[in-house]
């Protein structure tokens, strides 16, 4: 979906100061731990996954969005998860009290204290196997797609329309549009080079290229 979470190539939210990084904190404020730690933990549950919950955040009113911080949009996005999901009702997450007593599976999976040291958070694979034969090969023209789809994707806006050329093939890894609508499923997946020029034209700085990873349903071959 198109909307203000999609930053890359957007201008006038003016300059970046970034922290260095060897004095930045973890987190800048005790809460954002919490939140951090709640996303992780509800995750076991296995009622989304990660482009669900991208596709959370990303509908956040465009307001909302830029004013939050990065962990206040990760909360937000948890809490609409949460009452789409059924764990909670509008009404309890409104006054932060349970109204009655969690389903027993849930009751069951309690995460106590003393079991988080032996939780695995191993990061899972997203590689999947596929007959589907890759259309594009390292080397290949191609361009990406100028659509608009209204669900979760991962073609930034900045590369639609434009073209360039295959680095690199990665496999068939998960297909997010899908993914965030609960279908596990495969599809090739591209390191594309985009010469800065094409993307900004004259603004774009010579000898310089950006490298975006396009699954292969946003791309077409370029003429």
């Amino acid at each position: 979906m198109n909307s203000v979470h999609d930053l890359g190539g957007s201008e006038g939210f003016g300059s970046i100061h970034p922290e260095p990084e060897d004095i930045e904190p973890i987190f800048h404020n005790w809460w954002e731990g919490r939140v951090y730690a709640l996303v992780r933990m509800l995750g076991l549950f296995g009622l989304w996954n990660i482009d669900m919950s991208r596709h959370a955040r990303e509908r956040l009113h465009p307001v909302d969005y830029l004013r939050n911080s990065y962990y206040e949009n990760w909360l937000a996005g948890l809490e609409t998860q949460l009452f789409e999901s059924g764990l909670v009702t509008m009404e309890e997450l409104l006054e932060g009290i349970a109204k009655g007593p969690a389903p027993k599976e849930l009751r069951e999976r309690v995460l106590l204290p003393s079991d988080v040291k032996n939780t695995p958070l191993v990061r899972m694979s997203y590689f999947r196997d596929t007959d589907a034969i890759p259309k594009f090969k390292v080397g290949d023209a191609v361009r990406a797609i100028n659509q608009h789809p209204t669900s979760h994707t991962r073609e930034p806006r900045y590369v639609r329309g434009h073209s360039g050329v295959v680095h690199e093939h990665y496999g068939a890894q998960v297909f997010p549009d899908l993914s965030v609508k609960g279908v596990d499923e495969g599809h090739h997946l591209y390191s594309v080079r985009f010469e800065a020029s094409e993307l900004w034209g004259a603004d774009g700085a010579s000898n310089t290229a950006v490298y975006v990873d396009l699954w292969e349903d946003y791309l077409e071959k370029s003429i």
